[in-house]
């Protein structure tokens, strides 16, 4: 399995992050091994195929216009 090293983090950031894994009941590095799956979960060519695989699935029916919900929400 690959190593990183990443130089130069402040020790605020340090803290915050040692503050979130605590909280998350994880170590450091488990917690900072979480950040990383989670911020690059898919390829571009896994992303499209999962899209496809919602499309499919939602084919067919038929979905209501958000546009005044939104609008709703905006004006609030």
């Amino acid at each position: 399995m690959a190593q990183v090293l990443i130089r130069d983090v402040s020790p605020a950031t340090i803290e915050k992050l040692k503050k979130r894994a605590r909280e998350s009941g994880r170590s450091l590095q488990s917690e900072l091994k979480l950040i990383l799956e989670n911020a690059a979960p898919y390829s571009f060519a896994e992303a499209r195929a999962a899209a496809e695989r919602v499309r499919k699935r939602l084919g067919g029916r038929r979905l209501s216009d958000s546009t005044a919900l939104i609008r709703e929400d905006r004006d609030r």
